[in-house]
């Protein structure tokens, strides 16, 4: 099995979440590489009229 990794959540932020979403959504706003994917994306794909379905790119980048 490979090493697990743990990651704080700060109390605050755990419990004014208002779903496992939210919390999701958090957890990917601080990974650096799923940042600079979403950077990309949006600077070369969306502005060009060309689109990458979130779902797909999200299989990437599991949380949890």
């Amino acid at each position: 099995m490979g090493a697990s990794k743990t990651i704080e959540i700060p109390e605050t932020v755990f419990f004014s979440a208002e779903s496992i979403d939210e919390l999701e959504d958090w957890l990917a706003s601080r990974d650096p590489q799923f940042v600079r994917d979403m950077r990309r994306i949006r600077a070369e794909e969306d502005q060009q009229g060309r689109g990458t379905d979130l779902t797909e790119l999200l299989k990437r980048w599991p949380v949890g």
